[in-house]
């Protein structure tokens, strides 16, 4: 069974750009292959690893729908079979990971539907993996519908702002509060720009019962990479919030 690696938060905190980074870090560090799900119907996770996605969770789901409900069920097959088989056409294979997208579900419907279908297909290509990275919607909504049940290890992500990290305190109670099945949870604090803040931001959060796992400097090279177009795994190595988020899997992963 795979580790499984999740990521939450407010939007623009950087999620995204960290559960990229995860993945990176994984293939440099073990070899293995990732199996990264963006979980987040506004699908971004490809853009940070650098890859096309040819189709959606969301997308298929309304198509396999459209096929059962015209009575054509290809060779015979059943319900669940049409489902796996082109839940299965989804995954779009890279260097050193796989992607799983939600994307959008059908019409202007609710994402239940399509958060559930990603859940078992996560669950179900979990054995095939030695580590499984999600990314998750904004806010609280992913955890009040469960997508995020079975996870190993989970990060909050906050920005450099008191707002943040109380939105952090309250995705912690939430996830106590649904009895989660979440082995570590710990708090990430991330664009800081400099110590006083960060000692100021980390009290604050300590305060609120958060585990904190570091901090991560607010920096230009992140910025440029995506203003370019640029995949946030091609940012060196040497950059400052590479280096100190690198530090953070470092301390809390036992590869």
């Amino acid at each position: 069974m795979a580790y499984v690696i999740a990521f939450s938060g407010k939007g623009g905190t950087g999620k995204t750009t960290l559960a990229g980074l995860t993945i990176r870090y994984l293939i440099e560090k073990t070899g293995k292959v990732v199996l990264g799900v963006d979980a987040d119907s506004n699908s971004c996770l490809n853009l940070a690893v650098g890859v096309d996605v040819h189709a959606t969770i969301g997308g298929i789901r309304e198509t396999a729908l459209q096929t059962i409900r015209s009575g054509s069920r290809p060779g015979g097959l059943t319900t669940e079979e049409i489902f796996d088989y082109q839940i299965k056409q989804t995954i779009v294979e890279a260097a050193g990971f796989d992607l799983l997208v939600m994307g959008r579900p059908e019409g202007q419907g609710c994402y239940c539907a399509a958060n559930n279908i990603i859940r078992k297909y996560t669950d179900k290509l979990a054995d095939d993996y030695s580590f499984v990275v999600i990314d998750n919607e904004a806010g609280m909504e992913h955890l009040s519908r469960r997508t995020s049940s079975g996870v190993d290890l989970m990060f909050t992500v906050s920005d450099a702002t008191m707002k943040g990290i109380k939105t952090a305190q309250r995705i912690d109670d939430l996830i106590k509060e649904l009895s989660l099945q979440t082995g570590k949870r710990f708090l990430i604090i991330n664009k800081v720009k400099g110590p006083d803040d960060a000692v100021k931001l980390k009290d604050y959060a300590a305060a609120l019962g958060l585990t904190v796992a570091g901090v991560i400097p607010d920096d230009e090279k992140v910025f440029n990479t995506d203003l370019n177009g640029r995949p946030v795994v091609e940012i060196p190595q040497d950059a400052p919030s590479v280096k100190a988020f690198y530090g953070i899997l470092g301390d809390v992963l036992t590869l």
